[in-house]
């Protein structure tokens, strides 16, 4: 089923996803847990099965599966995609060969290599604060943000809770390049998105950075896609 991508750069473009499985983080607020969270480590207290929940499939099945969607632009999420990257590989180069584009949406904890890159797959990169319940060392890898941040057309979308949540990211781009920014509220519902873009929006366009809200949440709210 194609849809929209609801965050970022391209936030309304018609769209599929094609959702991994796997994590090498733990966000305690992630909004997909059913693709990680095996012990019920996030905050909703779930423990998803991952004999429900992934599907091993050939991917020249689920080429065919993407380009029957007629889509522009495919976006690769997770999970943490670039765990996978090599089996993506061939995939990606055959949807790019056929004319989609492709972004890929990344922790920034792995970095990308050359012949993933050398596709022209765009990076929507989102490095986590303290507050994603993750210790620094393990959310920020300084060799994968930097060589994430020499990728043209990379994009960094950081979730803020806060006002306050902005230093940090203030420090994270001082540290890293990560530009251009993207702030996003986090948040499970469209009051809590509306609440946190009127909280952060005049301090985002303060500091010169880019603003985006959930879309998808405001139009089809914590449903999940089939």
């Amino acid at each position: 089923m194609s849809t929209v991508q609801g965050e970022g750069p391209s936030s309304g473009q018609r769209c599929a996803f094609l959702r991994l499985g796997g994590c090498n983080l733990s966000c305690h607020w992630c909004d997909t847990p059913y693709t990680w969270d095996w012990t019920g480590a996030a905050d909703t207290g779930t423990a998803y099965d991952p004999r429900v929940e992934l599907h091993p499939m050939p991917w020249r099945t689920v080429y065919d599966r993407l380009a029957a969607m007629e889509v522009p632009l495919v976006v690769i999420s997770g999970g943490e995609p670039l765990n996978q990257q090599a089996r993506l590989r061939p995939l990606i180069a055959a949807l790019t060969a056929a004319g989609h584009r492709l972004e890929i949406e990344t922790n920034g904890t792995v970095t990308p290599a050359a012949a993933l890159v050398d596709l022209g797959v765009r990076f929507n990169v989102s490095p986590k604060l303290a507050h994603a319940g993750d210790r620094e060392s393990r959310r920020l890898r300084p060799g994968a943000l930097t060589a994430l941040a020499a990728v043209p057309g990379t994009a960094f979308k950081f979730v803020c809770r806060s006002v306050g949540d902005l230093d940090e990211v203030a420090t994270v781009v001082a540290a890293y390049g990560t530009r251009p920014v993207w702030i996003m509220p986090e948040g499970r519902t469209a009051d809590d998105v509306a609440q946190g873009l009127q909280e952060l929006g005049d301090e985002v366009v303060a500091r010169g950075w880019n603003l985006t809200t959930r879309l998808h949440i405001a139009v089809w709210g914590e449903r999940r896609g089939k």
